[in-house]
């Protein structure tokens, strides 16, 4: 990829998180914050949030999600790092139990980004998503990457972001029909089958 594209997708990408954290800061505050003051706090301006967000709704929306998305810290605070599997099931509760405790503005929030991705097209050049899971998922096999060969772990951190986050609620409830109690089971038996899997081609 050319660089100057590259450096420009980045920095969408920057300009995207630093709208919804702002947005969070303020409503953390207190208060509703609109989408002007949202702005200012990112330095941007209100143009430019409103390339990335149609309303301040849909904005406040995501910012919520992000409030309440955990800290790698916290998260595996006394988790041992030796054990990826484990790890990466903690993963997976905890963005689960979110999604779970706020599908209906989740829900909102994916037909928002679908929305966006169709006005944009193919070709769009602004991020529609922003891409929570992977920190976490990365967080998560950081103590353990000397178990694994650099192509495999890579492979292996794409294939959980199929599993890991909303999409997988949505394959698990809509398309399965799962109750919750299988719909966990099932995600934490395929983490631990790819994870295994991952490792064992690093052992061949």
């Amino acid at each position: 990829m050319d660089a100057d594209v590259s450096g420009r997708q980045n920095q969408r990408r920057r300009t995207r998180k630093d709208l919804l954290e702002a947005a969070a800061r303020l409503v953390k505050q207190g208060g509703k914050p609109s989408l002007e003051e949202i702005a200012e706090e990112a330095l941007v301006s209100r143009a430019t949030a409103y390339r990335y967000f149609p309303n301040v709704e849909a904005l406040l929306l995501e910012a919520s999600f992000d409030i309440a998305m955990p800290e790698a810290g916290d998260l595996f605070h006394g988790e041992p790092a030796t054990d990826p599997v484990s790890r990466l099931q903690r993963v997976d509760t905890a963005i689960h139990d979110v999604i779970l405790a706020n599908e209906a503005s989740i829900r909102t929030m994916l037909a928002h980004s679908l929305q966006h991705a169709m006005r944009e097209g193919p070709e769009g050049n602004l991020p529609v998503r922003q891409n929570r899971r992977m920190s976490l998922i990365e967080a998560a096999l950081k103590p353990a990457r000397h178990q694994f060969r650099p192509g495999p772990l890579e492979t292996l951190s794409k294939a959980l972001a199929f599993i890991i986050g909303t999409e997988g609620m949505i394959v698990a409830k809509d398309v399965l029909q799962l109750d919750d109690a299988d719909a966990r089971k099932v995600k934490l038996w395929a983490i631990r089958a790819l994870a295994e899997a991952a490792m064992k081609r690093t052992r061949e």
